[in-house]
């Protein structure tokens, strides 16, 4: 086939399928850049092979054959993301120190346009927020990467044993293997249940507001009473993380006083609520970003503040501003 026959048919592919793979890629990686890397370089693999592409499967399947192969070869070092829970024991406030850890590799968060393809049916929306949340994507990092790969695509993608055994070039028997052994590692894991919270209902959505005030008045009484008895708050890049409402409200007095006063701006991250959190500025104009919480609600209550601080790297990527104005800080408020 000439290059100019081909161009458009797999122009077209990679135009429908690519939040599809991209999502498949940020679940195999744990990164939302690398997850973008692996997509670019699936596309140049494409590119570079579709000559002598036979048509012996779909074009789709194809397409994920290479980025399974990419994300493997990624994968081949060994490094796996992690957040702080995986790797200590909570500290208690008194003694709780901000330590980095260079050696680490952090579980990145994800804006939901960039991994979860637009589709009309409510229950497959419902799995595909399920299979991107924080909790599970870190429990995926548990699994060997080609048990990884099985278990995405068998329960995520709903794809047949016969298709993975094609894709990965094993047996039906392997694929079936390899599934039942990332089942039960993910069971003992006792990943945490987390409410679907996209789109809200009325209790999460008056939970979220009620939260937003308290922070933002720094009314730590009334956003602890927020908190489940063993809610955790964490920080990546440090690999602090606090249980308890306690703990929680200390840190907040203490340590964390500097953001006081601070102002935040809903959005959305891994299928779950999250707000962009802006610091009073230095110079005394507005506000600056500070961190990305991406909260975890169960049983009416909050379970997991997650702090991501390095917003050079999540704040353009989600589309937030770089700095509230004050004409801007009435208004930050608005819109959940």
């Amino acid at each position: 086939m000439s290059e100019l026959a081909t161009r458009p048919e797999l122009d077209g592919a990679l135009d429908r399928h690519r939040v599809e793979l991209t999502g498949y890629c940020y679940r195999m990686l744990g990164s939302s850049f690398d997850a973008e890397d692996a997509v670019q370089e699936t596309c140049i693999r494409a590119w570079r092979s579709y000559d002598s592409f036979e048509g012996r499967s779909s074009v789709r399947s194809w397409l994920y054959r290479i980025a399974t192969n990419v994300c493997l070869d990624m994968l081949s070092a060994g490094n796996k993301r992690a957040r702080p829970m995986d790797l200590t024991a909570p500290q208690a406030q008194a003694s709780a120190v901000l330590n980095t850890r260079s050696e680490v590799t952090w579980l990145e968060p994800v804006p939901d346009g960039r991994v979860l393809p637009q589709t009309a049916d409510p229950a497959e929306t419902a799995l595909a927020r399920e299979s991107v949340r924080l909790a599970f994507v870190a429990a995926l990092q548990h699994l060997p990467a080609r048990q990884r790969a099985v278990l995405i695509l068998r329960e995520v993608l709903a794809w047949k044993a016969g298709e993975v055994a094609e894709l990965l070039g094993t047996t039906v028997a392997s694929v079936n293997s390899a599934l039942q052994r990332a089942r039960a590692t993910l069971a003992a894991q006792d990943i945490r249940e987390g409410d679907a919270a996209d789109p809200l209902d009325e209790e999460q959505a008056r939970l979220l507001d009620r939260y937003l005030t308290a922070f933002e008045g720094y009314d730590i009484e009334q956003l602890t009473a927020l908190l489940h008895e063993d809610a955790v708050l964490s920080m990546p890049p440090f690999d602090l993380w606090l249980q308890g409402p306690a703990d929680i409200a200390a840190w907040h007095l203490e340590q964390g006083s500097g953001c006081k006063g601070s102002r935040l701006l809903p959005t959305v991250a891994n299928g779950l609520p999250a707000f962009a959190q802006y610091r009073r500025a230095e110079d005394g104009d507005g506000h600056v970003p500070w961190a990305l919480q991406v909260l975890e609600i169960s049983d009416g209550k909050i379970v997991g503040i997650n702090s991501f601080l390095d917003t050079d790297r999540w704040f353009p990527m989600f589309g937030l501003p770089e700095r509230l104005l004050p004409e801007q800080v009435g208004q930050a408020g608005q819109g959940q």
